[in-house]
């Protein structure tokens, strides 16, 4: 059976989620430039990485929802002016605190990625809804590596100002392109939105799935979002490099992104809990790599390339899992999933700047090994469902 959305349209989404998704992660590579324009520690810059991912949380669970409610394209009006005008306050920030603020406006409103994943669900056969999410899921990861290259040469070279003005350009440009491009997507949920957002308790409640999912993302996301939030400081002192070179190590994550195709395919042939496995042993050796490799860049670019292996097999696999049931709610199971999933991203943003501050490089290894050892404890010790044997 042939998928019903054409290539054209998914691979605009694909290339839309990246180029979205990638607000939440300029600010990375550029923290260190960031404190010494503020004149602040690395520990309270490290507040503008948090501030950017709570605040995609709180935009997942607040507007992801609506997308079972309310058009995509009346969604997509609101959200983009103000993202656009978050950008510009940035880039114009004074002090560390407006940056913060912008920053949490930023992630709030850069929440449409997880509007298209569903879309592409429901759009898709059962036969190629892995293959789809895939290249969906390609897109948004490639554009989350992709962006610390871009933000750390552009930084380096131009201040890191110029960044937030540059993504505030191409925002303008990409809601015009999605405007004209997407079907309008019109949901049949009556009800009101307290009820819609009511409703999110109950598939929480009982889906027991859903739970265990929500859990591997969040550990799996806050072990790679510890590595990704202290490896400027690492690059620093230890290597005496900036915002370019510890940018350009989202090069090699994307060698990893790009297994999402393959991982979506493999998920229609191979048993979940055995790609859920590989995944997170996967990332659990990558952080044995990083333990030795706080002198070593070869080191590093191992692990790079197998934390984002890692991360995207449990990730993709716990999508598939998710939207496998429930097909009249998919934007509010993920909404569950994804506000659990950037929880776990903004826990470890905040644990690897802690760690840093008290062991160095050693404390953040050892942050990411636990985390990501959660995971395979979860697999081995708790209950399963049939979607994930």
């Amino acid at each position: 059976m042939k998928n019903n959305l054409p290539n054209g349209t998914l691979y605009l989404l694909s290339a839309a989620a990246g180029l979205v998704v990638a607000n939440l992660y300029y600010n990375q590579p550029l923290l260190h430039d960031i404190a010494r324009s503020l004149h602040v520690t690395d520990s309270q810059v490290s507040n503008v990485a948090l501030a950017t991912q709570l605040g995609y949380a709180f935009g997942l669970l607040l507007i992801i929802p609506l997308g079972d409610k309310v058009s995509n394209h009346k969604i997509m009006k609101l959200d983009f002016v103000v993202l656009v005008a978050a950008l510009l306050g940035a880039a114009l920030a004074k002090s560390i605190f407006i940056l913060v603020f912008c920053s949490f406006l930023i992630g709030f409103t850069s929440t449409l990625p997880p509007l298209f994943v569903p879309m592409v669900a429901h759009l898709s056969t059962d036969e190629n809804r892995g293959r789809a999410i895939g290249i969906v899921m390609s897109g948004l990861l490639i554009g989350i590596l992709g962006s610390r290259v871009l933000s750390g040469l552009a930084g380096e070279y131009f201040g890191w100002r110029s960044v937030f003005f540059g993504a505030a350009g191409i925002m303008a440009l990409l809601f015009f392109l999605l405007y004209s491009r997407l079907p309008v997507i019109r949901p049949d949920f009556a009800e009101s939105y307290g009820k819609l957002m009511k409703s999110l308790l109950h598939y929480f409640r009982t889906e027991s799935s859903l739970r265990r999912a929500t859990l591997r993302g969040a550990l799996a996301f806050g072990s790679m979002s510890a590595f990704w939030t202290t490896l400027v400081f690492l690059m620093e002192d230890s290597f005496g490099y900036g915002s370019a070179v510890a940018g350009s190590f989202g090069l090699f994550g994307i060698v990893g992104a790009l297994a999402a195709t393959v991982v979506g395919k493999l998920n229609n042939r191979v048993a979940k809990k055995k790609l859920l496995l590989f995944g997170a042993i996967t990332i659990v050796v990558s952080w044995m790599i990083f333990f030795t490799s706080a002198h070593s860049l070869v080191g590093l670019v191992i692990g790079v390339i197998l934390i984002d292996l890692g991360v995207q097999a449990v990730h993709i696999t716990n999508q598939n899992i998710v939207f496998s049931r429930n097909t009249e709610a998919r934007n509010r199971v993920n909404t569950i999933y994804m506000v659990g999933f950037f929880i776990g991203g903004a826990v470890g943003t905040s644990l690897g700047a802690l760690a840093w501050n008290a062991l160095g490089w050693t404390g953040v290894a050892a942050l990411g090994f636990l985390l990501s050892l959660m995971i395979v404890f979860q697999l081995f010790f708790f209950g399963k469902e049939k979607a994930e044997v």
